[in-house]
């Protein structure tokens, strides 16, 4: 009988006490405690399993051996020996000014404190936090300091500029302690989200190794194919037969779906916990990650800086472009990058060029879907009954249900745009026929010096072209003029060129025009 799943269980003790199944990470682990000395950083999304590592790095540094009894770290040569704990979770409580995270970082440190029967005199934090610190080595022996979501106050934040600097000010002050603290320290580990740069909030910290981006320790959380298919044989075989399909089938769709996470320019792409337990729990596909947190500072950011979105699946970065995250100058790549909205899909060694995608269906599909809905007055929930109509239409050749459907999409776009109108236009245009593809899971070609997009599904070959202050005889004339057709008619399927005349100022669709092609 296979073990139950871990959904929602953080705690390595509860997982491994309440029987559920654990997917053994502790190679990597091994890898980093087997030092006398480590001060480690590492960045990774949310719900990918780092609440999880810290605790089951606190259970090791504990002592508590027997719990890793059928994992791989029990038969290593580690000593085993108990070290104090310092383990602050920063999301445990939410802060919206510098004092209050004060405050919380004290009640943190008197509730530990508590623990090991020490007393702490009423100081500043940062004095309290260096005390706790000597206090815990004298009496027991080098201390172990394991931080979660180091992040979170500045991330709840961002919208306020202002107190997220005195906010950073506070965790710098917090996290310089550790670099003064070095003779009485075991073992450090910050995890996070964001990778803000050490001139920023780790100012001072400069014995910090980030294992954010490294070859050796991608896939430390997250889950591998190998993982998937080892650890989960029963769950995968009752979802295939649930779903009347062959097991090589389902977890093809389930690749399709959930995998291509990597963090490293070497790494094997790995899957969100999150969504990949909840799928083989409840067997069915659903955007289990998306739905956790909704992008709205992310999706604001692209529209007020006007950014380009039919370039999010196409981007190269060198890798200094990762860490360039400052409160007084977000970029929104790394942030995209970092949120797990975007992952890394090569890299080109001779240029030393990452090139940058979505990582997934679920990811892609659910964050094209709310941005359609930022970009038009669809309410999200809506969006995807109507591009299945469009879909449905298109595929049965009725035009004049398609434009009909299509014309909800801009029935009351707002006058006053961040975006210039030309590429605003654009952008929905893109949003609407890339879902539509995804959907019905084919390809849907976009890209400058082309048709404005192709659309190939079973019933034929669709060729659109639209004109913003044009007529739809001059898109269908351009379709004509630069070819976008040829490399369409080996594809033995009709071809259906689509011209689309827009006027802005009525915010509406003027005119439109089809015509099948011949000779195909």
């Amino acid at each position: 009988m296979s073990k139950p799943l871990p959904i929602g269980i953080q705690t390595f003790k509860d997982i491994i006490a309440g029987g559920f199944l654990y997917v053994d990470k502790t190679r990597w682990i091994y890898d980093l405690i087997r030092s006398s000395k480590g001060v480690y950083f590492l960045s990774r999304p949310r719900r990918f399993g780092k609440s999880l590592l810290l605790s089951t790095l606190a259970e090791i540094f504990w002592g508590n051996r027997e719990l890793f009894r059928e994992l791989w770290l029990y038969d290593q040569p580690y000593d085993w020996r108990p070290y104090p704990v310092i383990r602050i979770d920063f999301s445990l409580a939410l802060a919206t000014s510098a004092e209050e995270v004060e405050e919380n970082i004290r009640y943190t440190l008197r509730q530990i404190a508590r623990e090991y029967q020490v007393t702490l005199d009423d100081a500043p934090y940062y004095h309290q936090f260096a005390d706790l610190i000597r206090r815990l080595a004298a009496e027991r022996a080098q201390v172990v300091i394991l931080i979660d979501e180091y992040d979170k106050p500045l991330i709840d934040n961002l919208e306020n500029l202002a107190e997220a600097q005195r906010i950073r000010n506070v965790l710098k002050g917090f996290y310089s302690v550790i670099k003064g603290m070095d003779a009485y320290l075991r073992f450090v580990f910050l995890a996070g989200v964001s990778k803000f740069s050490k001139v920023g909030v780790f100012s001072g910290l400069n014995n910090l190794r980030d294992l954010s981006m490294d070859d050796r320790f991608s896939t430390m959380l997250g889950m591998t194919q190998a993982e998937v298919e080892t650890c989960f044989p029963d769950y995968v075989q009752r979802f295939a037969a649930h779903e009347g399909v062959t097991e090589l089938a389902l977890l093809a769709q389930i690749r399709q779906w959930y995998n291509g996470f990597c963090f490293s320019r070497t790494c094997e792409p790995v899957y969100n916990p999150f969504s990949l337990l909840l799928l083989l729990e409840t067997q069915t596909f659903k955007d289990y990650w998306f739905e956790t947190g909704t992008p709205t500072f992310l999706i604001k950011l692209i529209q007020q800086r006007g950014y380009d979105v039919r370039d999010l699946d196409r981007l190269e970065l060198d890798e200094a472009a990762f860490s360039s995250y400052e409160l007084e100058t977000l970029q929104l790549l790394p942030l995209l990058f970092q949120t797990g909205y975007l992952t890394i899909k090569g890299y080109d060694r001779e240029s030393r060029l990452y090139r940058l995608g979505y990582p997934n269906y679920e990811v892609e599909h659910a964050f094209l879907n709310r941005l359609l809905t930022s970009f038009t007055p669809v309410e999200d929930g809506i969006a995807g009954g109507y591009l299945w109509r469009l879909t449905r239409a298109l595929r049965a050749a009725d035009f004049d249900r398609f434009f009909e459907i299509l014309a909800v999409f801009f029935s009351d776009i707002p006058y006053d745009l961040h975006i210039p109108q030309e590429r605003y236009y654009q952008t929905v245009f893109y949003l609407i026929f890339r879902l539509v593809g995804l959907q019905v899971g084919t390809e849907v070609r976009t890209s400058h010096g082309r048709a404005d997009a192709v659309v190939e599904v079973a019933e034929g070959v669709f060729i659109f072209e639209f004109k913003l202050r044009g007529s739809a005889a001059e898109a269908l004339a351009q379709i004509k003029a630069r070819g976008y057709a040829e490399p369409y008619r080996l594809a033995g399927k009709p071809i259906t060129l689509i011209g689309i005349g827009f006027d802005p100022e009525a915010r509406a669709i003027a005119d439109w025009q089809v015509e099948a092609l011949a000779g195909v």
